[in-house]
């Protein structure tokens, strides 16, 4: 399983997008989304699965195309609901203690009005094992968010989710997660496609 993050955006590191309408990648994360389908080209993919969201859609588009495939919508692989915080700046977060206890204990804490991280990591492992059996020795894709994509490797390597801060999954980069019967396996995180 491949997982990809979004490519960039123009509001990203300045506006917590969430599930914002019509947040569509910049030029670069249009070139984000090139670099991964270049780097997935040769990969057996069987089919690509894909958020939602505007964002994940444009950068799933090539990738789906480089291997004559359509993206498949799948909910599971949403964004994570942040609630009353959707659309906020994150300097007016920063002075939110709330905003503070959630970024600090994802696994304990949910966005005011949202979901929780826990919630994310059951809908996407619950996904994972359904594409697993329905993919059963193929490779596939799945477009998504870097909240997302840390919830399901957290799952993968078996880390509490108020760890997630320690992985890194920049915007068009691929984590890998081998799946099979006897479980999963992390193959590799936040590759850069050049």
């Amino acid at each position: 399983m491949f997982f990809v993050r979004h490519g960039a955006h123009d509001r990203l590191g300045r506006v917590l997008c969430g599930r914002m309408e019509a947040v569509s990648v910049s030029e670069h994360g249009l070139a984000q989304a090139d670099a991964a389908a270049r780097r997935l080209r040769d990969e057996p993919i069987a089919a690509v699965y894909v958020s939602p969201m505007t964002r994940a859609a444009e950068t799933a588009r090539p990738i789906a195309a480089a291997h004559g495939l359509q993206p498949r919508t799948d909910e599971a692989l949403n964004e994570i609901d942040l609630g009353v915080w959707t659309g906020a700046v994150f300097e007016d977060l920063d002075h939110a203690p709330e905003w503070g206890w959630w970024n600090a204990s994802r696994g304990q804490h949910r966005a005011p009005g949202g979901e929780s991280m826990l919630e994310v990591q059951l809908r996407v492992a619950n996904w994972m094992e359904a594409a697993r059996r329905r993919h059963a020795d193929q490779a596939i894709v799945a477009v998504s968010h870097a909240d997302v994509t840390k919830a399901a490797l957290c799952h993968a390597l078996g880390l509490c989710l108020d760890h997630h801060g320690r992985i890194e999954v920049a915007p068009g980069s691929i984590s890998t997660v081998v799946a099979a019967a006897w479980g999963l396996k992390v193959h590799s995180i936040n590759e850069a496609p050049a």
